[in-house]
């Protein structure tokens, strides 16, 4: 399958794939290439997780999320997780558990997001990029959830690092 990069950015490529499909016909792909990124659930105790309440310009909102962010060239995922965790809440994990990892949007984006639990957590100060507007926030658990289904959640990365954890949570009280 012939790949043709059509824009090189600061973090990402577009290129544009050519594909030959089974009856013989030609068709063209457009793909974001992405390095990666890591997602955290940051558990401030049983009962408490911190969000980001994130700025985001691209779909004009703000957004609760998990904190996360992108992979610099050649960082193992596990590095990242510690980095964004203390960058953009201050804090710093005591325990650190790989959840899963997942694809956010495989029809256009080769994205691979590895999420981790963040668990022991020490206090520290905010280290913002530049580029970041974004408040730390500790939500009680239950309202978490709940935003989660009643749509205040609209992230999905942090959808699913929610709904997986309480999944987990209550398979280890059966």
């Amino acid at each position: 399958m012939p790949r043709t990069i059509v824009h090189q950015g600061r973090k990402i490529q577009v290129a544009v794939d050519t594909t030959v499909l089974a009856n013989g016909e030609t068709i063209m792909r457009d793909v974001v290439l992405h390095p990666g990124a890591v997602a955290i659930l940051p558990m401030v105790d049983v009962e408490h997780v911190c969000l980001v309440h994130n700025q985001r310009p691209v779909v004009g909102t703000t957004l609760w999320e998990i904190p996360a962010g992108t992979l610099e060239l050649g960082e193992a995922p596990e590095r990242a997780a510690v980095r964004e965790l203390a960058e953009e809440t201050g804090y710093r994990a005591g325990r650190w558990r790989r959840l899963t990892q997942f694809f956010p949007s495989p029809g256009v984006l080769s994205e691979v997001t590895h999420l981790f639990l963040a668990q022991d957590l020490t206090s520290g100060v905010q280290q913002l990029e530049m580029d970041e507007d974004m408040e730390a926030h500790i939500v009680a658990w239950q309202d978490a959830l709940a935003w989660a289904r009643d749509g205040t959640i609209r992230d999905a990365k942090t959808l699913i690092a929610l709904l997986l954890w309480e999944r987990l949570r209550q398979e280890k009280e059966c």
